[in-house]
This record gives C-alpha cells, sequence and structure tokens, in this order.
C-alpha cells in the first residue's frame, strides 16, 4: 500500500488497494475481546506501537470523552423458498414505511411479484419491486404480526462475505457489541466489539467519559469504492440519533481542554454530521450521507479507534483522511508484517 508516498494520487482507487495474506482475514474474534491486539499510531510524530487492546486505558486521559455507537446488529440474513423450491436469500437493509429493503440472491431470478416461503411458518415475503442496486428489492411481509421476533427467530447473523463461514450461534453474541442498545443495523460497528464491560467500568473508573450516539449501519457502509476517481463516490444514507444529553458532554468536554475520541468510522460520520465549526454539536436525528476522505478537514473529533479496512473501502479512506495517507500506509504495511488480524473480528488500532 502507497509504496512510493511521494507520487501517489490521493484520489485515486489504486491508492488504497493493498494486497493482504488470506490467512489475516479473521474468521473468530479473540477471547476475551480485549485481548486483542492494538496498533497505536500518533499523527504528529508519526510513530508506531503495538499493544493489546485493554492497554488503551494508557492512552487516555480524565476528562477526555470516548463516544460509542450503540446501534444493535438485526439477524438480518433470511433464507425464503419460491414456490418451485429455489432457495434466495435475503439481506435486510433498513424498513420504510411497511416495506424493507434488501438485497436478494440470486437477484436475477426474483423479480417483483416473487412470493417466499420460511420453514415453518406462516410468514410469506413479497417482492414489491426492484431497487436501483444490484441485486436491490422492496420487500413486504404478510401474516407477519411481529417482524422483530420472526427476524429474530428465523435470520442469521449478516456476517461479512470475507468471514467465509456461515454464521454460528457464537455469532449472536461475538458480532454485537457489549453495549449494543437499539435493533436496527446490518452490520456491526466493529471497532467498539473489542470493549468488555470491564474495561468500559475502569475506563469509567479512570475519569474517562463515556457518550453515546446511534447510526444505524447500512448499505452506506460496507458498500464498496467502484469509481476510480474516488471524489465521484457516493454513500447512502444511513440513519442517526444524537440526543441533547450527548452534545451536552461534547460541548464540555471541548470546554475543558480535553480530546474527543471515536469508537469507528461510524462514530466519527455521525459527529462529523452534528458539527458546526461556529455553533460546535447539536442535536438531532436523520440521515447521513457524509462521506470523507483525504482532504477532508475535521472538525468534531481528535483521535478515534477502529479496525483494519477491506482494501478500496469508504472506510480505509476515511481513515487516510484522518491519519495522513503516510502514516495510514506505515500502519498498515506494520500490520501486516506483524500478522495483525484483519476486518470485522480481526485487531485494532488507536489513532491519536
Amino acid at each position: 500500500m502507497l509504496k512510493d508516498i511521494k507520487n501517489i494520487e490521493p484520489y485515486g482507487l489504486g491508492t488504497y488497494q493493498y494486497e493482504l495474506p488470506q490467512e489475516l482475514i479473521a474468521k473468530y474474534p479473540v477471547e476475551p475481546r480485549d485481548e486483542c491486539r492494538l496498533l497505536v499510531a500518533r499523527r504528529r510524530s508519526g510513530e508506531l506501537e503495538s499493544r493489546t487492546f485493554k492497554d488503551i486505558q494508557q492512552y487516555l486521559h480524565r476528562g477526555d470523552t470516548l463516544v460509542l455507537n450503540d446501534t444493535r446488529v438485526i439477524p438480518a440474513r433470511l433464507y425464503g423458498f419460491k414456490a418451485t423450491g429455489g432457495q434466495v436469500e435475503l439481506l435486510l437493509l433498513k424498513k420504510i414505511d411497511n416495506a424493507w429493503e434488501a438485497l436478494v440472491k440470486p437477484g436475477r431470478r426474483v423479480k417483483p411479484g416473487t412470493i417466499l416461503h420460511f420453514p415453518d411458518s406462516e410468514v410469506t415475503a413479497e417482492v414489491v419491486d426492484n431497487l436501483p442496486l444490484e441485486g436491490g428489492r422492496n420487500i413486504v411481509f404478510h401474516n407477519c404480526f411481529n417482524e422483530e421476533e420472526f427476524i429474530n427467530r428465523m435470520g442469521r447473523m449478516p456476517l461479512p462475505p470475507y468471514i467465509n463461514r456461515e454464521a454460528d450461534q457464537e455469532d449472536n453474541f461475538n458480532y454485537q457489541t457489549v453495549y449494543a442498545r437499539q435493533w436496527g443495523s446490518v452490520a456491526a460497528p466493529t471497532a467498539g466489539l473489542h470493549f468488555t464491560e470491564s474495561l468500559l467500568l475502569n475506563l469509567h473508573q479512570q475519569g474517562i467519559n463515556i457518550a453515546r450516539i446511534l447510526l444505524h449501519v447500512g448499505l452506506g457502509t460496507f458498500r464498496p469504492v467502484s469509481s476510480e476517481d474516488i471524489r465521484q463516490h457516493t454513500m447512502h444514507a444511513e440513519y442517526y440519533e444524537v440526543d441533547e444529553h450527548t452534545t451536552e458532554q461534547l460541548q464540555q468536554t471541548r470546554a475543558g481542554g480535553h480530546r474527543i475520541i471515536a469508537v469507528g468510522t461510524t462514530v466519527v460520520r455521525t459527529l462529523e454530521t452534528i458539527y458546526n465549526s461556529n455553533s460546535g454539536f447539536l442535536p438531532g436525528s436523520g440521515e447521513t450521507c457524509k462521506y470523507i476522505y483525504p482532504g477532508y478537514d475535521f472538525g468534531a473529533i481528535d483521535g478515534m479507534i477502529t479496525n483494519f479496512h477491506l482494501p478500496g473501502s469508504s472506510l480505509l479512506m476515511l481513515v487516510a483522511a484522518f491519519a495522513g495517507l503516510e502514516l495510514t500506509s506505515n500502519a498498515y504495511n506494520m500490520a501486516i508484517q506483524q500478522r495483525y488480524r484483519f476486518f470485522s473480528y480481526g485487531d485494532a488500532m488507536l489513532i491519536i
């Protein structure tokens, strides 16, 4: 990645590609969660240091505020059957009115009007119409009086395809942060997976403030960038909420000269959405299409915790925007050389 830093093109998609040995893609998390590895990257000095995640306590100071995304992952992958017996995979994305936006496989064979049946259930799913994305469909459930209960019973955790295995019962816990609250994400805010309840308690006792926002992770977060000029990429909208209590915490942190540390790219995007250089942090809810890449002027955060992201992803571009291209490149090269574990169930990086 970025082998010749002097001649890179910051807006070229190729800049964000790198080769990763397949065995470094984590299929399962470290247990306990906070025993994973942590790469600490310092923006000013460019220094890199390899630690264990629970050592993060040594890098946070009294008065700092750690911001968590307390969205809860839904078991969004369901398997239905057409009248012919053919299996169809549904990945629910988000609900709008009485319909769900979903990705279906095999998409070409599932046309509007198709009715899907589920084993041992009276519930059916009707494909209502197409969405303007590959495999995208609007789905309406029928004979379903409690959709949340039905999805929790029939669905599986939507593990990313690079994990290359079926979700099991352990993933119902492992692919969920310990502080998950509001049901609605189709992917985990993975930087938060490393926290244990005891680590959060220790941080609180250390004088670290814990603030919470909500962003339901959807297609916007995991959709790959395909434009050769990354500035041409468009993010899909994702729902967020930030209440007044949280914005007051953030304002007080800044007023006291302390740092705001975002846990994950979803928190970064949410905080940058609600931040105004004149007014500071403003409470609110709605949808954000915030897309951050090098050249972006950060105003809301002073540090971030993140995982190691896929080549060519908007998440990697956000990291490069905050850490700088050279430090990001050095960090990823070091992580590969030292056999860090990558992606959702992998190790973490603290950028300060």
